[in-house]
């Protein structure tokens, strides 16, 4: 997983959902919809700042990087320092497992998703949210990448 950029600028990347709330909002509410139903409890792999976890009630994050992690925990979230590749919990440890907008930062996205599988009660539900790179909104986030709107590339 790419750590470091977002130790560095996760203040511009926390900063983005208010210069974006509308957007952000609008992702929020589509997470909501699809967690209907989902068995308790949840963890979200890919945390960051916990601007999806902590309105959606998820009891969990992890995230590798520290920064973020600092500001997830303000937010009220238990967080463990880990990447999704080797999630620290026991097999069927969750009834959720919420993966939003992270994939595309895996060093190795199949191994997380077996570790997502792995952690997952037999009920229980992965929760994906992604952003097609050819979708319009794929292409509105790549023209943001590439004029640095985090103050770092990401290479969609």
């Amino acid at each position: 997983m790419i750590i470091q950029p977002f130790d560095e600028y996760w203040r511009d990347y926390d900063e983005w959902y208010e210069k974006h709330r509308e957007l952000y909002f609008s992702e929020l509410k589509a997470v909501e919809l699809a967690s209907r139903g989902v068995p308790r409890p949840w963890l979200e792999v890919g945390v960051g700042t916990g601007r999806f976890a902590a309105p959606l009630g998820a009891e969990a994050g992890v995230d590798p990087s520290d920064a973020m992690l600092k500001i997830a925990s303000s937010r009220g979230l238990w967080v463990v320092k880990a990447p999704g590749e080797s999630l620290p919990f026991p097999d069927v440890s969750f009834g959720g497992v919420f993966m939003i907008v992270t994939l595309c930062f895996l060093d190795n996205p199949v191994q997380a998703l077996r570790e997502a599988h792995r952690v997952l009660t037999p009920s229980g539900r992965l929760i994906l949210g992604f952003v097609p790179a050819d979708s319009t909104w794929g292409l509105f986030y790549r023209e943001l990448a590439l004029r640095n709107c985090f103050g770092l590339y990401i290479n969609l």
